[in-house]
């Protein structure tokens, strides 16, 4: 590089320091140094918090009534199940009322469910009533209707209140609980379950008398 050009570069950069030197060297405004007023900070972390609350308390509420539902739908079957393995098998006690104090039995367990109850007559299917027992459940008390056929054979049918439009469901559901067999539904008043061992399509024909009584 030649020195006339050595000249030119040095000008150049003279000249670029006059420029821009004065701006480099000024003072940083005061407003930059100060920080937001702790309330600020305080107002959004507050509405921050106010908006995952409501979003919170809405989606619970949005599925709260569906998930109750679907709660009830599983337990019921296993509830069932679990009651007629417990109380089937008993000879001098299997139930708590007998069926000579139907009257009485009907009225009673219609008065602590706070549900009016129909005990199905299944004689054309060959089974009488035993008689029946008021029994805990998830959301209160619950009723289990026993039934027996000449062989000697028990079904029961469990009762528990739902007072809850959503959790209708008037079609049968099957489940099976060890040696169990169980069809169940839901209407607007009660859940029913109709519990047996015995093979899947006695218990149908039965259950299907059954529903058809109580809706009736």
């Amino acid at each position: 590089m030649s020195t006339e050009e050595d000249l030119k570069y040095t000008d150049q950069t003279a000249a670029i320091k006059r420029r821009f030197d004065p701006v480099m060297t000024e003072p940083i405004p005061a407003r930059m140094y100060l920080k937001s007023p702790g309330w600020i900070e305080y107002a959004r972390a507050a509405v921050v918090l106010a908006a995952g609350i409501a979003i919170g308390l809405a989606i619970p509420s949005f599925y709260e009534t569906r998930n109750a539902a679907d709660i009830a739908m599983q337990q019921l079957p296993i509830r069932a199940a679990r009651a007629h393995l417990v109380y089937s098998p008993e000879v001098r006690h299997p139930v708590e009322v007998d069926a000579k104090q139907q009257d009485h039995l009907v009225k009673w367990l219609s008065k602590r469910l706070d549900t009016p109850l129909k005990v199905p007559v299944l004689t054309q299917e060959g089974f009488e009533l035993l008689g029946g027992r008021l029994l805990p459940g998830g959301r209160g008390p619950v009723a289990q209707f026993m039934y027996q056929d000449a062989t000697g054979k028990r079904l029961t049918l469990y009762v528990t209140p739902t007072r809850n439009a959503e959790e209708k469901l008037t079609s049968f559901r099957f489940a099976k609980e060890g040696d169990v067999s169980v069809f169940y539904w839901i209407d607007d008043q009660c859940g029913y379950a109709l519990s047996g061992e015995i093979d899947k399509g006695t218990l149908a024909k039965v259950a299907a008398l059954v529903y058809k009584q109580l809706e009736s």
